[in-house]
């Protein structure tokens, strides 16, 4: 299994696949071939059908200036929904060309090309088979995840909690209308500023979360830095619940960064054994992912035991089962943002039930993963971003 530290990237919005991954894939082919006077890409399956609406040619071509983008919405039998075809020209002759996929969470691989994201650092294969070693050595989940990836891991967590810091706070702070044409309004200030006398903790709390949410998912929307966790589409979930309990519950820094280290583990288990693509395995892959990794870090944030973490991954999980990609008009607004804030919200519930009975659950982690990744697959393309199917049809049709 690869490092954790591929899972958080920092990097523009609104989708990592068809902005950061792009964003990648444009730098390093540009280096390999500086005597091209020119560049075309050709997008294909979902990078054609909504990169339009997400900016991936904007995103190309801020490593690219004056890229030729192409969309071919035609082509089937892709090896993956989000395939790019690059070419360096010279004179109008194609001097080399490159398939490059966009795997999720601004992850890239080239064709026949192994990268620095190949290499492995776990042996193990699984969340079963991690907290088995954990169990052997008598540590807890970070002891283990820190051990395994070395002293680098911390300093990478610092920036990347920085980042989602400043992603909130700065979604906090803005107004406005969001671009794309929906007219869609930032909400966040108005979630943290309305107050209310007579609410309850939990109804202050859970405002509060969702505020933060917002503020973070219209980040990305309008196309700023976040933090792909795991994606740039789920970026709210996980740095609202570990910003709330830092700034407003007191715990320190150094345990946030552990929880999301713990929250990277969980992320790289669904990687690795299905997938944190929307335009792969539908939101499941991405929301579901992010509130399952949200759940865990919480889990961990509280000092429950590695049981207690894994029922509460999976729980959340669980009930993200099905999870259509359907982006309205193809940006990451309708009903991106807002599904942000329930997933946070549901990460929390997840935690609570497993608190008290995980000792009587009946389906492990990798069971959940595993049925996510076959309901993706068996899932209509039309419901995996590419706006043919759901909300996407409806609304557009109003």
């Amino acid at each position: 299994m690869k490092s954790i530290k591929s899972i958080y990237k920092i990097g523009h919005g609104p989708s990592s696949s068809h902005t950061v991954g792009p964003y990648r894939a444009a730098k390093i082919f540009a280096r390999r071939y500086p005597a091209a006077d020119s560049f075309r890409v050709t997008l294909y399956g979902s990078l054609a059908f909504t990169g339009e609406g997400h900016g991936t040619g904007k995103a190309i071509r801020s490593a690219i200036p004056n890229a030729e983008i192409l969309f071919n919405r035609t082509e089937r039998g892709l090896p993956h929904p989000n395939t790019m075809l690059f070419e360096a020209l010279r004179d109008g002759e194609v001097l080399g060309s490159a398939r490059i996929f966009s795997i999720g969470g601004g992850s890239i691989r080239i064709e026949n090309e192994a990268s620095e994201e190949e290499i492995e650092i776990y042996p193990q294969e699984n969340f079963s088979q991690m907290l088995e070693s954990c169990r052997s050595q008598n540590i807890d989940l970070p002891a283990f995840i820190y051990k395994m990836e070395g002293s680098s891991l911390r300093p990478y967590l610092e920036r990347i909690w920085k980042a989602m810091k400043d992603s909130v706070e700065r979604g906090l702070a803005a107004e406005g209308i969001l671009p794309g044409g929906l007219n869609v309004a930032r909400k966040a200030k108005l979630l943290y500023e309305k107050r209310c006398y007579n609410e309850s903790a939990d109804v202050t709390m859970n405002r509060v979360i969702a505020a933060y949410a917002y503020a973070v998912s219209e980040e990305n929307a309008d196309e700023n830095i976040v933090v792909t966790s795991p994606t740039c589409g789920s970026c709210g979930v996980l740095p609202s619940v570990m910003y709330y309990m830092c700034k407003d519950r007191g715990f320190p820094e150094n345990e946030i960064l552990d929880a999301l280290a713990v929250a990277g583990l969980v992320g790289n288990v669904i990687r690795t054994n299905a997938s944190i693509s929307g335009a792969e395995c539908g939101c499941q892959a991405e929301i579901g992912s992010a509130c399952s990794m949200t759940a865990a870090a919480l889990a961990a944030l509280y000092k429950l035991n590695i049981d207690q973490i894994e029922y509460a991954a999976e729980i959340a999980m669980e009930h993200n089962l099905g999870l259509t990609c359907d982006p309205v008009n193809g940006l990451v607004q309708i009903p991106c943002i807002e599904r942000n804030a329930v997933a946070a919200m549901r990460a929390i519930t997840a935690v609570n039930l497993s608190r008290f009975l995980y000792t009587t659950r009946k389906i492990s982690f990798d069971e959940v993963v595993a049925t996510m990744y076959r309901t993706g697959l068996d899932m209509d393309e039309k419901y995996r971003e590419t706006s043919h199917g759901g909300l996407a049809v409806i609304y557009s049709r109003k």
